[in-house]
């Protein structure tokens, strides 16, 4: 592995959790932390990144004296994340330099439907050749693909930074963080999508409501205690500016494999865990037993179904599995996978782009569904909903569902949760299940209240 890259150097010296190291690093333009199923990333310094907010598109490219100079004609996304579509060994994705970013719930909902647009940053990528990996034999393992004087250059700015103590930002909440909706407000707003469905418009909806506080500090130094609490595959940071978003996912949405090959893995339908294993199993074999979950979660499967056979190779959609649980710290889900084979003129970046949305938090049908969110909902779910990741040269990749993840954008922190509403939906238990999901996370958070 390491000739691909002009410089390889192991930092083993710095035993440091990942959230450790980007505190250190905090300074650093576009800082970005991926879990990515258990294969930790941390990258800096991007060539170059394109960013939209206000619905304004700005490309930035890196100059020899390290400051970004914006571009007057910013470069169209699918033009830019060019990818090689030649990966041909059929092992597990991970990163090895590419692309990295997120793609906002509020950006990609806008492609079909008018749906409110929140202030901060509404999509971000970055091309990234010089990360840090944690590597199990090694510890954290740094790899570079500029030139090698710009690589070493680099190398000895984050030795430096590892080197000393993370400056303090003492992050506090000024506002304990706490649903914007009443209950009553929740079940008016669930009446309605059961009007909806029983009209004919929709079959689900993903309803989701909004926690909202206010906060000054870094976010980031909360991070730690959250990926301890929820133990996310899918977790993960970025900073950019004054924006700052903290994943706890423990949702894929699409992994660029070799060989053209895509799979999603939808979570629908979940249980409360409990501290005692009897009930914790009861929990779990309800879930196992529910038809009303089973049919939330084929609707789902159906709709991604759907999603892949405009990009994939005719007859190469498949359900690999129907509804599996899967056990997370504070909850238990239903999780199916649904496997394509990408067509070989379709860049990853085109399908991500119009896959999204993903149907798990969007509902059925897609268009419908979003349009009935936005009226619903009426405030803007940011990157929420939306898609952190990275796709490589060769045109693999893995993007989450960025679920359980918290938000700061200036002094608004938020978080949001929520769930499919069908037509044997049930209003209180609907409203629970945002607390089953989001309650840990949210007591955590306010425990930085002053």
């Amino acid at each position: 592995m390491s000739s691909c890259y002009s410089l390889q150097k192991a930092l083993s010296q710095f035993d440091f959790s990942a959230a450790e190291i980007l505190l250190r690093l905090q300074q650093l333009t576009g800082l970005i932390y991926l879990n990515d199923d258990d294969h930790p990333v941390i990258a800096f310094l991007p060539q170059q990144y394109q960013l939209i907010q206000d619905q304004h598109t700005q490309h930035f490219i890196r100059d020899a004296a390290w400051h970004y100079q914006e571009q007057s004609s910013p470069v169209a996304l699918e033009d830019w994340v060019n990818c090689q579509n030649n990966a041909t060994a059929p092992t597990a994705t991970q990163f090895h330099g590419g692309w990295m970013g997120f793609v906002g719930y509020d950006y990609a909902a806008r492609q079909d439907v008018a749906a409110p647009l929140h202030a901060q940053p509404a999509l971000y990528l970055g091309q990234y050749l010089s990360f840090l990996k944690y590597e199990k034999t090694q510890g954290w393992v740094f790899y570079s693909r500029e030139d090698y004087e710009t690589a070493e250059h680099i190398f000895q700015k984050i030795h430096a930074l590892l080197d000393v103590d993370a400056p303090k930002t003492a992050f506090q909440l000024t506002q304990a963080c706490q649903a914007r909706w009443s209950k009553a407000e929740y079940i008016q707003a669930f009446d309605r999508i059961i009007d909806y469905i029983r009209a004919g418009d929709c079959y689900q909806i993903n309803l989701t409501q909004q926690f909202i506080g206010q906060a000054h500090g870094l976010l980031l130094e909360t991070a730690e205690q959250f990926w301890q609490l929820t133990n996310a595959p899918y977790a993960g940071y970025l900073k950019i500016d004054d924006f700052e978003l903290l994943s706890c996912s423990p949702e894929l949405f699409i992994d660029f494999q070799a060989q053209q090959q895509i799979v999603t893995r939808p979570i629908k339908g979940t249980m409360p865990r409990y501290a005692d294993p009897e009930q914790d199993q009861q929990s779990k074999q309800r879930l196992i037993q529910s038809e009303k979950d089973q049919a939330e979660n084929l609707m789902i499967v159906d709709l991604l179904r759907n999603d892949l056979s405009v990009y994939a190779e005719i007859g190469s959609v498949k359900t690999n599995k129907l509804f599996e649980i899967e056990s997370f710290e504070q909850v238990h889900h239903m999780v199916s996978e649904i496997q394509a084979n990408l067509k070989s003129d379709i860049q990853p970046i085109q399908m991500l782009l119009k896959a999204s949305p993903g149907g798990s938090i969007t509902g059925a049908p897609k268009i419908r569904a979003m349009q009935i969110i936005a009226e619903l909902e009426q405030q803007p779910r940011g990157a929420y909903c939306g898609s952190l990741g990275y796709f490589n040269q060769d045109g693999t990749g893995r993007w989450n569902i960025l679920i359980r993840s918290i938000q700061k954008y200036q002094q608004e922190i938020s978080m949001w949760a929520g769930g499919g509403i069908t037509i044997a939906s049930q209003a209180e238990a609907e409203y629970q299940e945002c607390f089953d999901k989001i309650s840990a996370m949210l007591n955590l958070l306010n425990t930085w209240q002053s």
